[in-house]
């Protein structure tokens, strides 16, 4: 099994430890998502799992072994961390080709991954006349060039177009259904929750989270349903007598905390009650995040009074 296995691990810079005793693990046949706040510790851990730094303590393996120890590197791990590592004087072949023949991969991988990641029609261009999304989808090509079966992505999604943004996003998920192991940080938290099947959080170098998506969304809110009837006033007796508190919206809906759908319909039906529309409420990840890192930011704007009155 090829995994990701963080075990206490620990980094300080001067005074500042920018993670603190964090143990995860990363599995294989998923797209875990990395998250948190700025300073949180997510682009420093992921450094230390490739060995571009070194931990103050604690260790970080790829299939029980640290990066450095690992024949053939791009074979077993492909990243992207930075889209703008890139020589910028090179064409986005030539680069490729660099890291193709450093590490013992077949050309043919780098028209297959130009290909793959839609730039084919540039190959031959210079990285410098790249926009952003084009440079992510470069970082994005070389880290498949070795098709690795450990994929770690920073911020994958910047600077994409929204087909581009479509496009990661299947594939990653294409790469979890085919047994790899995939961790990707990112701050767009609708984004994530289209394609993560798993979730580790930080806040200030420390795990504060690490579920699968629906248990973290279970975890940070109450059952809910909002319906709409045409006996308003019966349903309500109703549910009052059952002990629920349900609370009529602006829009003429009604919200029931503390249920579920199928509790408010097995209800509704055992009383001949209508019910014209009935669905659960689930929260957001971006609302779910949110509630967990309140006070795990270390980078927090305020508004002012003016600027509250005009929102």
């Amino acid at each position: 099994m090829t995994s990701i296995d963080v075990h206490a691990l620990t980094k300080d810079y001067g005074r500042t430890r920018a993670v603190d005793g964090l143990t995860f693990s990363v599995r294989p046949g998923r797209v875990t998502g990395f998250l948190g706040p700025n300073g949180a510790g997510k682009s420093s851990t992921m450094r230390l799992v490739l060995g571009l730094d070194r931990p103050t303590a604690g260790t970080a393996t790829i299939g029980g072994r640290p990066y450095t120890s690992l024949p053939d590197p791009l074979r077993r791990v492909g990243a992207l961390l930075d889209a703008r590592a890139a020589h910028g004087s090179r064409t986005a072949r030539d680069h490729l080709l660099a890291l193709a023949t450093s590490n013992g991969v077949a050309s043919r991988r780098v028209e297959a991954v130009l290909e793959e990641a839609g730039l084919a029609d540039v190959g031959r261009h210079r990285i410098k006349t790249f926009s952003l999304g084009m440079r992510q989808r470069l970082g994005i090509a070389a880290a498949l060039l070795g098709e690795p079966d450990v994929v770690m992505l920073d911020e994958p999604s910047n600077g994409l177009d929204p087909e581009g943004i479509i496009w990661i996003r299947e594939l990653m998920r294409s790469m979890a259904r085919d047994g790899r192991t995939v961790l990707v940080s990112s701050h767009l938290m609708n984004e994530t929750a289209s394609f993560a099947d798993h979730l580790i959080v930080l806040g200030r170098g420390r795990l504060l989270a690490d579920l699968p998506m629906q248990d973290f969304l279970d975890s940070r809110s109450r059952p809910a349903v909002r319906l709409r009837t045409s006996e308003a006033a019966r349903l309500r007796d109703v549910l009052i007598r059952r002990g629920y508190e349900p609370e009529q919206s602006e829009d003429g809906r009604w919200i029931v905390e503390g249920a579920t759908a199928g509790e408010i319909g097995a209800t509704a039906a055992a009383e001949g009650i209508p019910l014209l529309e009935l669905s659960d409420i689930r929260p957001s990840l971006e609302e779910a995040y949110l509630d967990l890192t309140t006070n795990a930011v270390q980078f927090a704007a305020t508004l002012s009074s003016s600027t509250r009155k005009e929102v």
